[in-house]
């Protein structure tokens, strides 16, 4: 936004530079982070610390979309029209989640309900 940045960019390319000294060439990212935490030094490469976070934690592929469209096309019929937008997500969410919702005692969440 305007002039405000999470990362520094010429600052993460000295902080790699440095932490390239610490490590061995060929180091997955993952051991890199561990590295960097078992060694206290998150706080010395701040610019570096952040991107390997969010790089381990982003999905590989979209297979939870990919999935999520499959099961709707499955839901999808003459009936969708007719059917009211909460209850096609509702209907596409207990098919996306079919093995957790064959655990619900159905008695049990009516009495609730």
């Amino acid at each position: 936004h305007d002039d405000v940045h999470d990362i520094d960019a010429s600052d993460l390319g000295d902080e790699l530079k440095a932490l390239s000294r610490y490590i061995s060439a060929g180091s997955t990212p993952k051991a890199v982070l561990e590295y960097m935490c078992t060694n206290k030094m998150t706080t010395l490469f701040p610019n570096a610390f952040l991107p390997l976070r969010i790089l381990l934690t982003l999905p590989v592929t979209l297979a939870s979309g990919e999935r999520s469209f499959s099961k709707l096309k499955l839901i999808k019929t003459h009936l969708r029209s007719t059917m009211t937008q909460e209850k096609l997500v509702g209907l596409a969410i207990i098919s996306i989640e079919h093995e957790l919702a064959q655990t619900v005692d159905l008695q049990e969440a009516v009495q609730i309900f």
